[in-house]
Formats: C-alpha cells, sequence, structure tokens
C-alpha cells in the first residue's frame, strides 16, 4: 500500500487501501463511479497541498487527480477578454505563468501557490488581495448525486472567504462534486488587476489600487511567498507544510473592538471584521519556530514539527514527522489564542481521518 505521505506538501500520512491515478477526465469519473458503485470511502487528491491526512491512512479509494493541460480562447469577444479552460489536475503555478507570460492579466498575484488547478475553487483560494472567484467563470463537474456532468457558474458556486458550494457539499475530503475542468476569464494586456494589498504594493513601489506589469507582480508575489516559507522547496523545510495553517478569522465588530488597536483588520463577509490569525498568534506568544529544540513547545512533537522559522501561520514537518505531530503543535497554538482573546481559530488544510479537537 502506497503511503499518502509520499503525495502531500507537508509529507504525512498513512497508507491507502486503494489509488487510482486518473489521468483523463474519463478515467476521473471511471474511477469515481467504481468507487461508488462498490461502496467505497472516496478521497480525492490533486497536488497535495491543503491536506493533512492521519497517521492510520485512508480505508477506502484515492483517485489521484492527474488530468492536466489548457486551452485558450480568445475568439469570443463578449467576453472582453480571454477564456482559459484548464483540466483539474494542471499545476497551479504552470498556469499561472503561462498567463502571465501570454499577456493575460488576473491570475498574477496568485502566484507560486502549491497544488492542483481543480483544488482552487473548492477553497476559493486567495492571496495578496486577489481570489480566484474574481476570475473563475465556470466550473465543469461530476455530480456523484444525480451521476451527471453539471456546469457551475461562477454564481451558482456561492464563493465566500476560503469558502465555496464545492467545499460545503464536502465530507471528509470527499466531494458531492467532483471538480473536472476550471474556466477562466482574464483580461488582455501586460498590466495587473488592480494591486489591493499593502505589502504586495510596497514591494512593488505603487499605490494600493494601482496596476502594475504583471510580469513584476509575479516576481514580487514569489519573492514575498518565498522569503516566507510559501515556495515549495525540497531543501527548505519550511516549505514542507499546507501553507497557511488557519484562517483569518472574521468575527463581529463587537468582538473586534475588544482587541488592542495595534491589530490588524479588514472588511469581512456580512459586515464582519477579518482578523490576522498571524497577528493573534504572535501575540498569544507563539513565535516563528515554536517547537524546534530550546523552544517551550518542543516536547509537543520532539521538534519534528514546528511553526515555520519564517512564517507563523504554517505548520512544519522538520523531518520524521507524523500528522499527530503537526496537530499537536497547532492544537497548542488554537487553544493558546482561544486563552489569550477568545478568538477560535479554524483550519484552512482538509483534515482527513484526524481533528484539532
Amino acid at each position: 500500500m502506497k503511503s499518502l505521505a509520499e503525495l502531500t506538501t507537508c509529507a504525512v500520512g498513512g497508507p491507502a487501501r486503494k489509488l487510482v491515478e486518473a489521468r483523463t477526465e474519463a478515467e476521473i469519473i471511471d474511477a469515481v463511479r467504481s468507487a461508488d458503485e462498490a461502496g467505497e470511502p472516496l478521497l480525492l487528491i490533486g497536488g497535495g497541498s491543503n491536506l493533512v491526512i492521519a497517521d492510520s491512512g485512508f480505508n477506502g479509494t484515492v483517485v489521484r487527480i492527474a488530468s492536466t493541460g489548457f486551452t485558450v480562447d480568445d475568439d469570443d469577444a463578449t467576453c472582453g477578454g480571454v477564456m482559459v479552460t484548464a483540466q483539474a489536475g494542471q499545476p497551479w503555478d504552470e498556469l499561472v505563468e503561462y498567463t502571465v507570460r501570454h499577456a493575460y492579466s488576473g491570475l498574477e498575484a496568485l502566484s507560486g501557490i502549491p497544488g492542483s488547478t481543480g483544488a482552487v475553487p473548492v477553497q476559493n483560494v486567495g492571496a495578496y488581495g486577489t481570489e480566484v472567484s474574481q476570475t473563475i467563470a465556470m466550473v465543469r463537474t461530476y455530480d456523484r448525486e444525480t451521476k451527471s456532468i453539471k456546469s457551475l457558474a461562477s454564481f451558482d458556486l456561492e464563493f465566500g472567504y476560503r469558502d465555496s458550494l464545492l467545499k460545503r457539499t464536502t465530507e471528509s475530503g470527499s466531494p458531492r462534486y467532483v471538480v473536472l475542468t476550471v474556466q477562466f476569464q482574464l483580461g488582455l494586456g501586460r498590466m495587473s488587476s488592480p494591486v489591493r494589498y499593502a505589502e504586495l504594493a510596497r514591494e512593488l513601489g505603487v499605490e494600493v489600487g494601482a496596476r502594475a506589469y504583471s510580469n513584476d507582480v509575479r516576481r514580487s508575489v514569489l519573492r514575498l511567498r518565498a522569503a516566507k516559507g510559501m515556495v515549495l522547496d525540497a531543501d527548505d523545510r519550511d516549505t514542507y507544510s499546507t501553507g497557511s495553517f488557519f484562517t483569518n478569522p472574521v468575527v463581529s465588530s463587537d468582538v473586534a473592538v475588544s482587541l488592542p488597536e495595534s491589530a490588524p483588520r479588514y472588511p469581512g463577509a456580512d459586515g464582519g471584521v477579518k482578523l490576522s490569525a498571524a497577528w493573534l498568534i504572535e501575540k498569544a506568544g507563539f513565535g516563528k519556530g515554536f517547537g524546534l529544540a530550546e523552544d517551550p513547545g518542543y516536547e509537543a512533537a520532539g521538534g519534528r514539527a514546528s511553526l515555520s522559522t519564517k512564517h507563523t501561520l504554517a505548520v512544519t514537518n522538520r523531518g520524521g514527522a507524523s500528522a499527530e505531530d503537526l496537530l499537536s503543535i497547532a492544537r497548542l497554538v488554537a487553544d493558546g489564542v482561544h486563552r489569550k482573546f477568545g478568538i477560535r481559530l479554524h483550519p484552512e488544510p482538509l483534515l482527513i481521518g484526524c481533528s484539532l479537537t
């Protein structure tokens, strides 16, 4: 049985009872149907960048989505740009690099994010002021409930902060809607979408809301992400993670005003206030490298897991860590933030066969 640790960026996870690699849309549908007809639990894995799988593994069928490739349609003048349709298993950053190189704007601020294209609409992946929901036109899926192909327009996907209909209809990594392709509507030209994130604007030397050359935005984002250990690098243990382990909490205005004035605040959904999970973690006493030798958190995982030495939002595998090691560090952090501020942090990656509680 193949260890699922080999298929995840945090390099943890036990064996799969059955592993199927699906390289085409037809193979994906066939593998999913076969598992459903057999009454098998089902787990889909793309790039494995947003998963923590239990040390016991997965007692069912794991389908690795390996369909790749994309098409470009620039003949439809009604869209005001270009339509790019990518297979679910297409490596995300390869797609972003292509769009920037060919002067298609809209994805440049999402450079360097690991994983596959089929995963980005599920989480409504976002970074540096941009979310994929801003450019997604359509997601083509296999609906396991009706056993049919179903195309979902952007409106149908009910996007929210790190959320979508696709995510809300997924249980324990097993989705109702299996993503087959994702279609993006992108602009034409070498200038980026408006730069909405202050840190990125400073890096570029422009005002927030201004535009820059898309290739400059990509280079700046890659530099910023690398400095935080958020670009995969086999020689850098800080990148053996799921990326940000916690989402930024959205709280009521009453909760927000109870925090120190120095706490970063951003407009959230439904009138809420979005806070910085990294700020909360640091102010609760958990610094970069929490869990390493000579750190108070060392006993939690024996130094095998820790917060990144570059960024407190990432829980990292320092070598030989188990899923439980990663979760032990994450629990200490989440519980500490709750004790300090009364705010509960929630995990961003899918936890398969394990939990923070």
